[in-house]
């Protein structure tokens, strides 16, 4: 069977003329939710606490915001100074429930981009994450092996935050680097997991959908630490139509906190001393 397009398509009459647009935002004008026994005002201040202004307004308000207007604003970072407590798994007061190490890769050489590995942490609980730790890798321009040389930094890395699991983006050159982790670790005798990650989404869009909400409502924190490397000059930088400025040390960091993280647990002991009864006669 074949079709002929109408000849007069471009002059015909609009799809659904006639019809009305009804648009229900989640709250009204006056400030009252659409459906209160479904979506109490509590719920829906919660709601947009975790999607974040910008989604809230296209899905919830049905109003779009264009995401080139969206933007990484630095003084959004909550800073701390605290290290991971292992033994009761907080950092701060924060009680952490998981982790994920994520690696971006690249040759590591200086005009290529950059090579980086992001640790967060993440509090399910209060549904707040820490940028714990970035390491931006290079290798010197004349090194033969230099996924080798950035693999051996990397084991390094996990050993250092004691981890075993570890994403690693394997488009492109990165395909080779699993094989290359696994034979380093297995030579020094250390356990590893390593998840295999493909993206087929762009880079703009990951970090926009992974950084922003949570950057834009008060919970993503970052250690002190990260003032040193290059991440905040890259959110200052960044744009969501691109730019010819680096962004690695965001890829890495919204791949983190994309991945499903590693469950955390307190090492606390908690069964105490136990006191035998003496009091006894023979």
């Amino acid at each position: 069977m074949s079709f002929r397009l109408n000849e007069n398509f471009n002059n015909s009459i609009p799809f659904l003329l006639g019809y009305k647009h009804l648009k229900i935002p989640i709250i009204d004008s006056a400030g009252n939710p659409a459906w209160p026994e479904m979506f109490s005002l509590d719920k829906i201040r919660d709601l947009e606490r975790i999607v974040g202004p910008r989604h809230f307004s296209a899905q919830m308000m049905l109003e779009y915001v264009s995401e080139e207007k969206a933007y990484l604003d630095p003084g959004a970072l909550k800073f701390y100074g605290d290290d991971f407590d292992k033994h009761n798994s907080r950092i701060g007061e924060h009680l952490i429930t998981g982790c994920g190490l994520y690696w971006d890769p690249s040759s590591g050489h200086r005009v290529s981009d950059g090579s980086v590995c992001a640790l967060i942490y993440r509090d399910d609980k209060n549904q707040t994450a820490f940028i714990h730790d970035i390491m931006y890798m290079t290798v010197a321009d004349e090194d033969l092996h230099p996924l080798s040389t950035q693999c051996e930094k990397i084991i390094c890395f996990m050993q250092k935050h004691q981890i075993t699991r570890i994403g690693i983006e394997i488009n492109g050159l990165g395909n080779a680097l699993p094989e290359i982790l696994r034979r380093i670790a297995d030579s020094k005798q250390i356990p590893i997991n390593i998840v295999r990650i493909s993206n087929n989404i762009k880079k703009e869009t990951r970090i926009l959908n992974s950084i922003e909400p949570m950057l834009n409502t008060g919970r993503l924190f970052a250690k002190n630490a990260i003032r040193q490397t290059m991440f905040l000059s890259e959110m200052l930088a960044w744009s969501p139509i691109g730019s010819k400025e680096h962004d690695d040390g965001l890829d890495a960091v919204a791949g983190a906190l994309a991945m499903t993280p590693i469950p955390t647990r307190t090492l606390i002991n908690h069964a105490g001393l136990i006191k035998a009864n003496t009091d006894f006669k023979i």
